[in-house]
């Protein structure tokens, strides 16, 4: 199926009620597979955590860390309210809420799910990661709701383009017409990983990889986080740019030893002092799925014909 039934689909859904809506539960739990590298990709999704990935697995690894409903290989957004912004404060999140915690249900609301063969597709309505009266480094929740009325939609493919170690996620935030925002953090895509995924290295624009010092935070460069032997591998890199600021999307590394957990992210910031239009957000991320070389390898081809 092509993204345009998607877009006519969530249209509809929106459109007909004033909110996203589904008239009967639907089911998050899908599969889909493709070969790579003597192996195979194997993406899975689950009802629990509202049709976001749960688990991506490879080459006998599993490359995700799905403990709480934050956990995944999932979207999530962060915008200001009146002009006060700080990180989870208002922050719709594709797989749940924090009070989700390790729990088998999610407060995100999937709306529709098609999946088959190499591709997966989806329509969600994304919880707010905290609950009103909730708090996050000592600030409270922006949000008076549990559920939020931000859609988001992606669609997956396995083996696109003709690179088999390739996931192509398109994905696209819709920001509601009775809100007003004027600065929004679009977490496009981010993957938690098992603590063993400790290594991070940039991609230079040369196609070398540049080691990327412990630490936290963002930087310019496509990401690639990896076992210390490079036998396994996850990155990513976006050709997308911000629609407000023109600029491109950068990426984070993180590691939570007390967790137990490593993060990596593809970031794009909108900002716009007369408010940000409502409406669709379409982004797209390169992810690179292999030993380190061959996702150095693909994502540098990748790069090179976009």
């Amino acid at each position: 199926m092509s993204a345009r039934p998607l877009m006519l689909l969530v249209a509809f859904v929106v459109t007909s009620s004033g909110v996203a809506r589904s008239a009967d539960p639907v089911s998050g739990d899908a599969v889909i597979r493709g070969p790579a590298g003597g192996s195979e990709i194997v993406i899975t999704t689950t009802s629990r955590v509202a049709g976001a990935i749960h688990s991506l697995r490879w080459n006998g690894r599993e490359f995700l860390d799905s403990l709480d409903h934050g956990r995944q290989l999932q979207s999530a957004s962060n915008l200001d309210v009146e002009g006060t912004f700080h990180n989870e404060t208002f922050n719709p999140t594709e797989a749940g809420s924090a009070r989700d915690r390790d729990g088998p249900t999610s407060t995100s609301r999937l709306l529709w799910l098609s999946a088959g063969g190499r591709e997966l597709q989806t329509v969600s309505r994304m919880a707010f990661w905290l609950a009103p009266g909730d708090t996050s480094g000592g600030l409270p929740a922006l949000n008076t709701e549990m559920l939020s009325n931000h859609l988001l939609q992606k669609r997956v493919v396995i083996g696109a383009g003709g690179f088999e170690h390739v996931i192509r996620h398109e994905i696209t935030f819709t920001l509601p017409a009775d809100e007003r925002h004027t600065r929004c953090t679009f977490e496009v895509l981010t993957g938690y990983m098992p603590a063993e995924f400790d290594t991070f290295h940039g991609l230079r624009g040369d196609d070398t990889l540049e080691p990327l010092p412990d630490g936290r935070g963002e930087q310019r460069l496509p990401i690639i986080a990896s076992t210390a032997e490079g036998g396994h591998a996850m990155g990513a890199w976006s050709p997308t740019t911000s629609r407000t600021t023109g600029r491109p999307a950068s990426y984070g590394r993180f590691m939570f030893p007390a967790q137990r957990v490593a993060k990596w992210n593809c970031v794009v910031r909108e900002a716009r002092a007369e408010g940000l239009e409502p409406g669709t957000y379409h982004h797209v991320v390169w992810v690179a799925v292999g030993t380190r070389e061959q996702v150095r390898a693909t994502l540098a081809a990748v790069r090179r014909r976009r």
